[in-house]
């Protein structure tokens, strides 16, 4: 039997090989697979070296507005034309053929002015709350709180297609591989729990970039993503993988301070083993990820008004109702940046309604409620005004229908997103899309020119914020993007 006596007094303790160590002790702790994720050092002020903590927290590059972010990504991509971009000419010139210049033509043939049925919206359209903004009865709940909400009418993106467009929306690039925004954040700001994870997404799908939408790529694999779940899945699944440990919290407390007797002995035998010493450092996490993380992820410890307010147990809402209540108790706890995903992992994602566009009211129904609970709880609870509440898709849809059929296309040329709270203007809007809501023309803003922005609130300035690869200095934004000063409060 192993004893849990300290290394150096136990006379029968064989040293062995780095690799017959890590071959014996790697099962166990369910983020034992961080092994070799935190291996940095730094050096103090008289040349010693010094273990360095890449997830402590960090100064920003300037005062932040907010501390940290709740991404709703609705898969697929919402039609602004029937939600928040309101357009008259829709309406009167319902039916008729009309040339557009299609993306998607464009991209394929470089066919431009093809004849397109215009198509009305689907919702009725009306002005809400003191602010007045446009908003359509497709998001009922969300209408009511459009004074909380800040408008971009003039968003414009790359990809014509959900794969590349997806890459886009989180990595700043459509093809090359780069770090998720997500990881970005962490890398710049370190944690704000040392017990939690930093980043975490729920729900994410597995196509259309799948994992590289909430990886490092080449930061250091510490920043990456912390998945909970999977797109469609149930809300049982959305945890941390192994997360209870394989032993009884007394016999796994025994282990684990055995195995730190043993690590703390072969970084005296090898002094400066960086990736020895990141072994070490990813079971200290995972250890304090299985005192603290469980908790967080239980739900029943919220009241029934909580659960009510977000639509929990409500056959409609219970799921997406769920994954945003566990982002505010993230993000309550220390989570930086929490991204919630609606959508599933078919071939054609949630909000792809190419042929049978009254299909966005079924998924509207699932996601009003609970956003706008969150919404309210975040206000409630004081924790708006310093956590940025970003919602948005990877392009929007066109103004016409597809093939003459029922649906719209993608239409990645202007669009609609929404902020909230962090340091935006409430009850604003800003640019606009042509009279047909078809390309942006006013105020234009682009997707390098949103991820600038939100890091911006978050205290980061996007052309500091850079990593060394390859010879070359990396960041989110590549070699454009502008803070959009004029959403900022």
């Amino acid at each position: 039997m192993m004893s849990s006596d300290s290394p150096s007094h136990n006379p029968h303790l064989t040293i062995v090989s780095r690799r017959e160590w890590l071959a014996r002790t790697g099962c166990g702790f369910g983020a034992v697979a961080l092994a070799g994720l935190l291996a940095t050092e730094s050096r103090g002020a008289d040349g010693t070296r010094v273990p360095a903590d890449p997830l402590a927290p960090k100064p920003p590059h300037l005062p932040a507005k907010a501390k940290r972010v709740i991404f709703l990504f609705m898969q697929g991509g919402v039609s602004h034309v029937d939600s928040y971009d309101y357009k008259p000419r829709l309406d009167q010139d319902d039916g008729k053929q009309l040339p557009f210049d299609d993306a998607r033509a464009i991209a394929n043939s470089g066919l431009r002015g093809s004849s397109k049925r215009v198509m009305k919206p689907l919702w009725k359209f009306a002005r809400k709350g003191q602010s007045g903004r446009w908003a359509s009865d497709l998001f009922p709940e969300l209408a009511k709180r459009v004074d909380d909400l800040c408008f971009i009418h003039s968003l414009h993106t790359e990809g014509v297609a959900h794969g590349p467009a997806t890459l886009f929306l989180h990595c700043g690039a459509t093809n090359f591989v780069r770090p998720s925004m997500g990881s970005w954040v962490l890398y710049g700001l370190g944690t704000q729990n040392a017990n939690l994870p930093g980043f975490v997404s729920i729900a994410p799908s597995a196509g259309n970039g799948g994992p590289r939408n909430y990886g490092p790529a080449f930061l250091p694999a510490v920043y990456q993503g912390t998945a909970l779940g999977k797109a469609g899945g149930p809300p049982s699944e959305a945890t941390i993988r192994n997360l209870a440990g394989p032993l009884p919290s007394a016999d796994g407390r025994g282990r684990f301070d055995l195995l730190r007797d043993l690590h703390a002995e072969q970084l005296k035998r090898s002094p400066g083993d960086a990736e020895l010493e990141a072994v070490a450092n990813s079971y200290e996490l995972a250890w304090r990820m299985q005192q603290n993380a469980p908790d967080i992820l239980d739900l029943s410890k919220e009241s029934i008004d909580t659960l009510k307010l977000y639509g929990v147990n409500e056959k409609a809402t219970d799921t997406f109702g769920r994954q945003c209540l566990m982002a505010r108790r993230l993000c309550e706890a220390g989570t930086r940046f929490v991204q919630v995903t609606y959508g599933d992992n078919s071939a054609n994602p949630a909000w792809d309604q190419h042929s049978n566009m009254p299909k966005h009211g079924d998924h509207a129904r699932a996601v009003d409620r609970p956003i706008a609970g969150l919404l309210a709880d975040l206000k409630q609870r004081g924790l708006l005004e310093d956590t940025l509440v970003w919602w948005g898709s990877e392009f929007g849809r066109t103004p016409y229908a597809e093939g003459n059929g029922t649906g719209r296309d993608h239409n990645p040329g202007g669009f609609t997103v929404w902020l909230a709270g962090g340091g935006v203007k409430p009850g604003f809007a800003l640019g606009a899309t042509d009279e047909f809501g078809h390309l942006a023309v006013q105020d234009k803003v682009h997707m390098h020119d949103l991820h600038a922005t939100i890091l911006h609130l978050l205290g980061l300035d996007h052309e500091k914020l850079t990593f060394r690869y390859t010879g070359r200095d990396f960041r989110l934004t590549d070699v454009h993007g502008r803070v959009v000063k004029e959403v900022i409060a």
